[in-house]
């Protein structure tokens, strides 16, 4: 694609016959009165080539409105009114720094134009307001440049936000999906155990049967009840020597416990997303964080000790499934931290005398320096390997925090541990309540 031509004066560049510094003011007055002129705030004054000053259109005027002075100065010559300091730009000056320099030297109001020269010789007039409106054409071209820019600038954030949303979804849906397989696993080998033992039960139940049913009757013979007797009783000793009977409740107590974990782990997970919620609701931050830890427990328990400090806590209102995801986010980030096995420890407090509730994450992993520290929360910037982390976790949950009027705060000792802290008021304003942002947010993270 060729280059774009910069606009430069020459472009700008009227051809104006300039006066001599000796001709009569009356003269000058009639020069104004031509059609040639009538543009033109100013008429340039030369002799030798080489631009002496300017007489404006309003300097006539002035003088012709005195008492008599058409008559007292209509024949005295144009420098004696001139002024002889004009604004004077290069021909080959750049369109922009010219109009910064007029800009800054023009004399309000506007009576005078500027002269162009080219190495100190008379080239033409330039027209203030012709300057005035290239440069307000320029900038609306920039703007408009500026406007597809953002919107591009937007639609790439967007893309990137989702994509973030994606990353943490399909990791939640993993662990998930993993925590779930666990005791559904142990479900089915039970259910497969207890099938086996109704087979073997059900032989002794007909042979038990069939021994009832020969007592009855009249015209069993000795030999027929006989067989029938034993026939139930090698039934019957087979189902003891099983064990058949002893492990039936407890292989039911632990089907029913695993179909508890399956239970609670989804009522955890609809509390996290909050989908039968409000977009801003009451929320039990100690509940949010116990739905965040279950949502996460598949990556965290083979990193750290959970330590739960819960304090006594006022509702706070927020979109709830947008402070999951940061509690999420911060916890998954504090196991990873950790090289081996560590411990984390959540704390909850009711600040006193004020309307805000704290949540402190702390982990013993490897910490972070200064330098680290100080840019966790900007977009893109991560530690992780190229292609395991796109930078915008923290980023997103800097923001969620921000929009709900809270603070999120990072203490960090490399090779000792981070510790992040949260405090969001227990009660949003108006205008924070009704954020659409906020309300979008929290509506796109559900």
């Amino acid at each position: 694609m060729a280059a774009v031509r910069k606009t430069r004066i020459s472009d700008l560049t009227m051809r104006v016959h300039p006066i001599p510094p000796g001709m009569r003011v009356a003269d000058v007055a009639d020069l104004f009165l031509a059609d040639a002129c009538r543009d033109l705030l100013c008429l340039p004054v030369v002799q030798d080539g080489r631009p002496l000053g300017v007489i404006s259109r309003y300097a006539i005027m002035r003088i012709f409105l005195r008492q008599y002075g058409r008559e007292i100065f209509g024949q005295r010559p144009i420098e004696r009114f001139m002024n002889s300091a004009p604004l004077m730009v290069d021909i080959d000056a750049d369109v922009e720094a010219a109009s910064a320099w007029v800009r800054q030297h023009m004399v309000l109001p506007v009576t005078e134009d500027f002269i162009i020269v080219e190495q100190g010789h008379y080239r033409g007039m330039g027209m203030v307001t012709s300057l005035l409106e290239l440069m307000e054409h320029h900038v609306a071209l920039r703007g408009r440049a500026l406007a597809r820019a953002n919107a591009s600038l937007k639609a790439s954030q967007a893309h990137l936000v989702q994509s973030e949303k994606m990353a943490s979804l399909g990791q939640m849906v993993a662990g998930v999906a993993h925590e779930i397989n666990t005791p559904l696993g142990y479900v089915r080998s039970n259910v497969e155990l207890a099938r086996d033992f109704v087979s073997q039960t059900s032989s002794a139940l007909v042979a038990s049967r069939n021994l009832i049913h020969c007592l009855l009757d009249e015209r069993a013979s000795d030999e027929e009840i006989s067989g029938h007797l034993m026939t139930a009783a090698e039934e019957t000793e087979s189902v003891s020597q099983s064990g058949i009977l002893e492990e039936v409740s407890p292989l039911f107590d632990d089907t029913l416990h695993g179909l508890e974990q399956i239970s609670d782990l989804v009522v955890n997970l609809r509390n996290f997303s909050r989908l039968d919620r409000a977009r801003v609701d009451h929320v039990n931050l100690n509940e949010s964080l116990d739905s965040a830890l279950t949502i996460g427990r598949n990556l965290i328990k083979h990193k750290a000790e959970v330590i739960c400090d819960y304090g006594d806590l006022p509702s706070v209102e927020c979109a709830a499934s947008q402070i999951n995801q940061v509690f999420l986010n911060i916890l998954t980030n504090a196991a990873q931290a950790i090289a081996d096995y560590g411990r984390i420890t959540v704390r909850t407090r009711a600040l006193a005398d004020t309307d805000q509730v704290e949540v402190r994450i702390r982990d013993n992993g490897c910490g972070m320096p200064e330098a680290v520290r100080a840019r966790i929360f900007d977009p893109f910037f991560t530690t992780k390997p190229v292609g395991q982390g796109t930078g915008l976790g923290l980023s997103i949950s800097y923001q969620i925090i921000e929009q709900h009027r809270g603070s999120i705060d990072v203490v960090s000792t490399p090779g000792e541990g981070t510790e992040f802290v949260l405090c969001l008021p227990c009660r949003q304003t108006a205008s924070a309540a009704q954020n659409p942002v906020l309300a979008e947010a929290a509506g796109s993270e559900a």
